[in-house]
């Protein structure tokens, strides 16, 4: 359990990092805000207290030891580059250069820019490629874990279901995966695209072990990760949040998928965050 003191910290980070993805998805007019602001405190409180991180990048001398990390749903990649720069992997002035021609934060995160092991975008893929650098780990001897964070929308694809098989079969204790089960897709709601109910126990059918929580509580997002980390398979992290969290007119809005605001809407979104 984390203190008090703690979690007042991480609320702050994550609402600059709201306040941040708003700016450069904005600034770009181009990106995606709905999946960025679902998946806020999932990652903000991975990269600042529960994964072993290396901000110098190449150049941090555990570099090799580091976990790993797949934003399998790449298109989120604001709230990715924003913890970066939050923790020093980039100056947080590059943040204004998202998705803007030569820079180092493209659209889907590609490994110029540090911080990134994978480019991602492919939706389906994190999962497996996750499974493979878990793999690659166990045969060096390296105590790294691999985190993925995935959308729900992307379990549709059906190489997600053969990543949750063969991490099973090869007896995987290093690989965390953590869904950002929103519930929203860009069709719409997922339930009504192409269901995925009862989604806790068709992936424990594969034997892997599950924690549900509310993807918005600090306390129990730590918690899941930390229990996760002392098991030995593979382990998903169900985190039930809301696309758009912390924007009212975007929450709960598929709408706001992939749309850029106005200069109305951004400002008024910014104003709610104050």
């Amino acid at each position: 359990m984390l203190s008090d003191a703690e979690v007042k910290n991480l609320e702050k980070l994550c609402k600059e990092n709201r306040k941040n993805i708003l700016k450069m998805v904005y600034n770009a007019q181009s990106g995606h805000i709905g999946g960025a602001m679902s998946s806020v405190e999932l990652l903000t409180v991975l990269y600042h207290k529960c994964m072993h991180i290396c901000p110098k990048w190449t150049k941090s001398p555990d570099f090799n030891n580091r976990d790993r990390f797949v934003l399998s749903k790449g298109h989120a990649s604001s709230i990715l580059y924003s913890v970066l720069a939050q923790l020093g992997y980039f100056p947080k002035e590059e943040l204004l250069t998202f998705r803007l021609f030569g820079s180092r934060l493209q659209g889907h995160p590609v490994p110029i820019c540090p911080g990134i092991d994978v480019a991602t975008g492919s939706l389906g893929q994190g999962l497996s490629i996750a499974c493979g650098m878990a793999m690659g780990l166990r045969l060096d001897k390296n105590p790294a874990k691999v985190f993925c964070l995935m959308g729900d929308g992307e379990l549709q694809e059906g190489s997600v279901w053969e990543a949750f098989m063969h991490c099973t079969h090869a007896k995987l204790d290093n690989i965390i995966a953590i869904i950002d089960r929103n519930r929203l897709q860009i069709d719409g709601c997922t339930e009504n695209v192409k269901s995925l109910d009862n989604l806790a126990d068709k992936i424990r059918a594969f034997n892997w072990d599950v924690i549900e929580i509310d993807g918005h509580d600090i306390n129990a997002i730590y918690s899941a990760i930390e229990r996760a980390k002392e098991l030995n398979k593979p382990v998903a992290i169900l985190a039930n949040t809301v696309k758009g969290k912390g924007v009212s007119f975007m929450e709960n809005n598929a709408g706001w998928h992939g749309k850029a605001p106005n200069k109305e809407d951004f400002e008024r979104a910014l104003a709610e965050l104050e």
